[in-house]
């Protein structure tokens, strides 16, 4: 079967990039945090700010433009495109913040927002605003975040404040990095180098230009990417990574089989099982690809357009989002075994992406069917 034809990530990305970040990426590995070469690189192609609005210092780009860079970082390296990602996510935020405080934040041309969308803090009301406290889990990119998000359950005397509904009231708030206590426990299989570490806030006092509400009808620009909903923004941006990674992987394995066939390793017939196994995982890849970025490019066309999107428009969103990331996973799973035991050693690149999409797939925005979420 003909491949579907759909543009490679490499194409994304300059080539002095991919030189910089191919390099390092072990080295970031081993030292658990981006390389401070990467870093520099982020600065200074504004990759933290990819979804700030244009007044604050940002990009502008659409989201299609976004998800396909994303996807090509990931591919380059898992820990680079997963930190760019969670990072620019964050920063997306800035749609919905007070302009004041927005405006202060990104003055620093090194802004980058990290966090946690888990509600696992409480902020108790008063005078001056509100009362922090908590511990949260997962926060991507934290040991270079200049100011953190954080979730939290709001109280009153002691006790959860309930909305009409009768459910506890959740609010968004992002306080100053330097006002956290970072906690070093990152200790997953791979995705080493996004330092994805817990923080706490203790007794931390913030007025009320610092808690935020994640709604369109709130935004503060006009711009669609702010008015696209958020857990469909979450979700394609979080399957390009494993696209990224995956595609990564196939092209590596291809190599292994093509040196081992050169050096006349395989028997003719073993060469045609790894041949057809490689053209079976790029054209799965393709066709999830494919019919992933329709979904979101046909998704962005409408929002731009006519300004909402349906919900049978989302879904098909979600259902292809979710498809391409099961897809990634197991076409690097069925790759794997023929690999050699090369592909077993941790200081392997094959190895190192294998680790990190299978980390990234931990991730429970993407776990379930969309019937099943």
């Amino acid at each position: 079967m003909e491949s579907i034809k759909i543009k490679h990530p490499a194409l994304g990305l300059k080539q002095e990039w991919l030189d910089l970040i191919r390099s390092k990426a072990a080295e970031s590995e081993s030292i658990g945090v981006l390389h401070q070469d990467i870093l520099q690189l982020i600065y200074a192609e504004q990759w933290f700010n990819l979804l700030v609005p244009y007044e604050y210092g940002g990009m502008s780009h659409t989201l299609p433009e976004v998800v396909r860079l994303e996807e090509s970082l990931a591919w380059a390296d898992g820990s680079l495109g997963w930190t760019v990602t969670l990072c620019a996510g964050a920063s997306w935020f800035a749609g919905f913040l007070e302009p004041a405080v927005a405006e202060m934040i990104f003055a620093d041309k090194k802004a980058c927002l990290s966090g946690s969308g888990a509600a696992s803090g409480t902020a108790e009301v008063i005078p001056e605003g509100y009362r922090l406290h908590g511990r949260w889990k997962y926060a991507t990119g934290i040991p270079h975040a200049t100011w953190i998000t954080a979730n939290c359950v709001i109280t009153e005397n002691g006790k959860n404040c309930l909305d009409a509904e009768g459910n506890p009231v959740i609010k968004s708030f992002i306080v100053d990095a330097a006002s956290v206590n970072i906690i070093s426990d990152w200790n997953t299989v791979g995705l080493k180098a996004t330092a994805s570490q817990s923080f706490e806030i203790h007794n931390l006092i913030v007025n009320e230009s610092q808690c935020f509400e994640i709604n369109p009808a709130r935004s503060r620009f006009d711009e669609p990417v702010f008015r696209y909903p958020f857990l469909q923004l979450a979700e394609v941006t979080l399957a390009a990574n494993s696209s990224g990674m995956a595609v990564n992987f196939i092209d590596l394995a291809e190599g292994v089989f093509m040196e081992r066939a050169a050096r006349k390793k395989l028997k003719p017939e073993e060469a045609a099982v790894l041949t057809q196994a490689v053209s079976h995982a790029k054209n799965r890849m393709n066709t999830a690809r494919a019919d992933f970025y329709t979904a979101l490019d046909r998704s962005w066309n409408i929002l731009a357009a006519e300004n909402a999107i349906s919900a049978q428009v989302l879904n098909t969103v979600s259902r292809t989002s979710r498809e391409l990331a099961l897809t990634a996973r197991q076409c690097v799973d069925e790759l794997y075994p023929f690999c050699g035991l090369a592909a077993a050693v941790p200081q392997s690149d094959l190895n190192r992406v294998w680790r990190d999409i299978h980390t990234a797939s931990q991730h429970s925005l993407l776990t379930f069917t969309k019937e099943n979420s």
